[in-house]
């Protein structure tokens, strides 16, 4: 089953380890994937990117990270959609919009797949650059 939702780092973190931090819309849709038997998408880039936010202490987990990326990689609900080259030059065009490599990379896989992103970053709300559900 196709996916029609991409998922933002911080809101696969919040959504498998604290969902109260989810917005009602947010929380609505993940409710309404699970329902419906549906699939949600996570960028590839995501695994290195919760590997790197707590290697520098940048987000804290209640579960080991092997945990965690294991729940996602084994997951039924969660499709992991690998880096191409469409995204990779998408990306390139993104570069200076926003500053991080792993929101680029995000931003471009929700454009290349046509898929709206779950996020709260004001940046990417902000750029206009793919359609949120904030």
């Amino acid at each position: 089953m196709t996916s029609r939702f991409l998922l933002d780092t911080h809101i696969l973190v919040w959504w498998l380890t604290a969902p109260h931090k989810l917005s009602s819309a947010q929380d609505g849709v993940l409710k309404r994937i699970i329902a419906g038997n549906e699939t949600v998408a996570v960028c590839a880039i995501t695994f290195i990117e919760i590997s790197f936010l707590l290697r520098h202490g940048k987000t804290r987990l209640r579960i080991p990270l092997e945990k965690l990326l294991r729940q996602i990689d084994e997951s039924p609900v969660i499709t992991v959609l690998p880096l191409i080259s469409e995204i990779a030059l998408d990306v390139a065009s993104l570069i200076g919009t926003l500053r991080e490599p792993a929101d680029c990379t995000i931003v471009a896989t929700a454009r290349v797949h046509a898929l709206r992103l779950l996020t709260s970053d004001q940046r990417i709300i902000q750029s206009k650059l793919v359609p949120v559900i904030e």
